[in-house]
Protein backbone atom coordinates (compact mmCIF):
# COMPACT_ATOMS: atom_id res chain seq x y z
CA UNK A 1 0.00 0.00 0.00
CA UNK A 2 1.18 3.79 -1.05
CA UNK A 3 1.44 6.23 1.86
CA UNK A 4 3.83 8.92 2.88
CA UNK A 5 7.23 8.81 4.15
CA UNK A 6 7.30 9.97 7.59
CA UNK A 7 9.67 12.49 9.06
CA UNK A 8 11.09 14.07 6.21
CA UNK A 9 10.85 17.66 7.00
CA UNK A 10 9.99 20.00 4.38
CA UNK A 11 11.59 22.62 2.08
CA UNK A 12 10.30 25.98 2.84
CA UNK A 13 10.23 29.13 1.04
CA UNK A 14 8.66 32.62 1.60
CA UNK A 15 7.96 34.68 -1.41
CA UNK A 16 7.43 38.55 -0.89
CA UNK A 17 4.54 40.32 -1.87
CA UNK A 18 5.44 42.04 -5.98
CA UNK A 19 2.54 44.51 -6.22
CA UNK A 20 1.37 42.33 -8.35
CA UNK A 21 1.27 38.63 -7.11
CA UNK A 22 0.74 39.27 -3.71
CA UNK A 23 2.33 35.51 -2.63
CA UNK A 24 1.81 34.95 1.65
CA UNK A 25 3.79 35.16 5.25
CA UNK A 26 3.29 31.94 5.64
CA UNK A 27 6.27 29.51 4.06
CA UNK A 28 5.64 27.54 0.84
CA UNK A 29 6.31 24.13 1.83
CA UNK A 30 7.84 21.32 -0.45
CA UNK A 31 8.23 17.75 0.87
CA UNK A 32 9.95 15.72 -1.68
CA UNK A 33 9.48 12.29 -2.54
CA UNK A 34 6.90 12.10 -0.18
CA UNK A 35 4.27 9.63 -1.28
CA UNK A 36 5.42 5.94 -2.11
CA UNK A 37 4.09 5.75 -5.74
CA UNK A 38 5.61 2.45 -6.10
CA UNK A 39 2.80 -0.31 -6.79
CA UNK A 40 -0.01 2.06 -7.04
CA UNK A 41 -2.36 3.54 -9.60
CA UNK A 42 -0.22 7.25 -8.41
CA UNK A 43 -2.94 9.61 -8.84
CA UNK A 44 -5.42 7.46 -6.90
CA UNK A 45 -2.80 6.62 -4.20
CA UNK A 46 -2.18 10.61 -4.03
CA UNK A 47 -6.40 11.45 -3.92
CA UNK A 48 -6.46 8.28 -0.69
CA UNK A 49 -3.51 9.97 1.04
CA UNK A 50 -4.75 13.39 1.09
CA UNK A 51 -8.36 12.72 1.50
CA UNK A 52 -7.33 10.84 4.43
CA UNK A 53 -5.55 14.01 5.72
CA UNK A 54 -9.05 16.00 5.19
CA UNK A 55 -7.90 17.47 1.86
CA UNK A 56 -10.40 17.19 -0.93
CA UNK A 57 -12.36 19.05 -3.93
CA UNK A 58 -9.50 16.77 -6.11
CA UNK A 59 -8.31 17.53 -9.79
CA UNK A 60 -5.96 16.12 -12.11
CA UNK A 61 -4.08 17.55 -14.69
CA UNK A 62 -0.89 19.40 -14.80
CA UNK A 63 0.05 23.24 -13.66
CA UNK A 64 -1.06 26.16 -15.38
CA UNK A 65 1.61 27.43 -17.95
CA UNK A 66 0.93 31.19 -17.15
CA UNK A 67 1.53 32.93 -13.86
CA UNK A 68 -1.49 32.64 -11.59
CA UNK A 69 -2.45 31.93 -7.81
CA UNK A 70 -5.32 31.40 -5.54
CA UNK A 71 -6.29 34.73 -3.37
CA UNK A 72 -9.41 32.52 -1.75
CA UNK A 73 -7.54 29.30 -0.70
CA UNK A 74 -4.69 27.15 -0.13
CA UNK A 75 -3.87 24.75 -2.61
CA UNK A 76 -1.74 20.75 -2.29
CA UNK A 77 -0.11 19.72 -5.20
CA UNK A 78 0.77 16.19 -5.76
CA UNK A 79 3.14 15.15 -8.62
CA UNK A 80 1.84 11.68 -9.69
CA UNK A 81 3.69 10.95 -12.72
CA UNK A 82 6.67 12.76 -14.53
CA UNK A 83 8.33 16.24 -13.76
CA UNK A 84 8.36 19.55 -14.14
CA UNK A 85 10.06 22.92 -14.25
CA UNK A 86 7.45 25.32 -12.21
CA UNK A 87 8.20 28.99 -10.52
CA UNK A 88 6.62 29.44 -7.13
CA UNK A 89 6.49 33.23 -6.14
CA UNK A 90 5.49 35.26 -9.13
CA UNK A 91 7.99 36.62 -11.50
CA UNK A 92 10.57 36.95 -8.63
CA UNK A 93 10.52 34.00 -7.32
CA UNK A 94 12.54 30.41 -7.35
CA UNK A 95 12.13 27.98 -10.26
CA UNK A 96 12.03 24.51 -8.82
CA UNK A 97 12.35 20.94 -10.33
CA UNK A 98 9.27 18.73 -8.70
CA UNK A 99 9.14 15.03 -10.00
CA UNK A 100 6.93 12.21 -9.10
CA UNK A 101 5.87 11.25 -5.56
CA UNK A 102 6.78 15.33 -4.57
CA UNK A 103 4.28 17.67 -2.96
CA UNK A 104 4.21 21.37 -2.96
CA UNK A 105 1.73 22.92 -0.70
CA UNK A 106 1.13 26.71 -1.66
CA UNK A 107 -0.53 29.46 0.65
CA UNK A 108 -3.35 31.35 -0.31
CA UNK A 109 -1.51 33.92 -3.14
CA UNK A 110 1.19 32.28 -3.65
CA UNK A 111 1.95 32.62 -7.51
CA UNK A 112 3.23 29.80 -9.65
CA UNK A 113 3.77 28.62 -13.33
CA UNK A 114 4.50 25.55 -14.91
CA UNK A 115 7.53 26.46 -17.07
CA UNK A 116 8.02 23.37 -19.01
CA UNK A 117 6.84 19.48 -18.19
CA UNK A 118 7.29 16.05 -19.41
CA UNK A 119 5.00 14.49 -21.41
CA UNK A 120 3.43 12.23 -18.91
CA UNK A 121 3.69 15.05 -15.94
CA UNK A 122 0.39 14.64 -13.78
CA UNK A 123 -0.80 16.47 -10.86
CA UNK A 124 -3.58 15.69 -8.22
CA UNK A 125 -4.68 19.07 -6.18
CA UNK A 126 -6.89 19.28 -3.75
CA UNK A 127 -7.98 21.96 -0.67
CA UNK A 128 -9.02 21.77 2.53
CA UNK A 129 -12.27 20.78 2.99
CA UNK A 130 -15.03 23.10 2.22
CA UNK A 131 -12.83 25.52 0.42
CA UNK A 132 -13.70 26.91 -3.03
CA UNK A 133 -11.16 27.56 -5.88
CA UNK A 134 -10.44 30.26 -8.01
CA UNK A 135 -7.63 30.99 -10.35
CA UNK A 136 -6.50 34.60 -10.06
CA UNK A 137 -4.54 36.38 -12.67
CA UNK A 138 -2.14 38.65 -11.34
CA UNK A 139 -3.60 41.94 -12.64
CA UNK A 140 -3.99 45.24 -10.65
CA UNK A 141 -7.23 45.02 -9.96
CA UNK A 142 -6.98 41.15 -8.92
CA UNK A 143 -4.24 42.24 -6.46
CA UNK A 144 -6.33 44.72 -4.31
CA UNK A 145 -9.17 42.04 -4.49
CA UNK A 146 -6.85 39.44 -2.92
CA UNK A 147 -5.23 42.10 -0.27
CA UNK A 148 -8.62 41.61 1.06
CA UNK A 149 -9.47 37.75 0.73
CA UNK A 150 -5.79 36.26 1.71
CA UNK A 151 -5.85 37.56 5.49
CA UNK A 152 -9.49 35.39 5.21
CA UNK A 153 -8.40 32.11 4.60
CA UNK A 154 -8.14 30.24 7.82
CA UNK A 155 -5.20 28.02 8.24
CA UNK A 156 -6.22 24.12 7.37
CA UNK A 157 -6.51 21.60 9.89
CA UNK A 158 -4.49 19.43 9.14
CA UNK A 159 -1.07 18.65 6.43
CA UNK A 160 -2.41 17.04 3.58
CA UNK A 161 0.71 14.22 3.94
CA UNK A 162 0.80 14.15 7.73
CA UNK A 163 -2.51 15.20 9.02
CA UNK A 164 -2.43 17.27 12.43
CA UNK A 165 0.71 16.02 12.97
CA UNK A 166 2.10 17.82 9.73
CA UNK A 167 5.11 20.65 9.60
CA UNK A 168 2.05 22.18 7.96
CA UNK A 169 0.46 22.89 11.09
CA UNK A 170 3.60 24.02 13.53
CA UNK A 171 5.43 26.38 10.69
CA UNK A 172 1.83 28.05 9.47
CA UNK A 173 1.16 28.78 13.51
CA UNK A 174 4.18 30.34 13.66
CA UNK A 175 4.56 32.25 10.96
CA UNK A 176 0.86 33.17 11.50
CA UNK A 177 1.46 34.49 14.77
CA UNK A 178 4.74 36.36 14.12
Amino acid sequence: MSGSHGGIAPQTFIFKDDGLVPNSPLPVLRYRLAIDLAGAEPEQAIENLFGANGWGGFWRNGIYDYLHYHATVHEALGIARGHAHVRLGGDHGDEVELNAGDVVILPAGTGHQCLSASEDFSVVGAYPLGSRMQVTQPTPENYRKALKTIPAVPLPPSDPIHGTNGELLRLWTQAASA
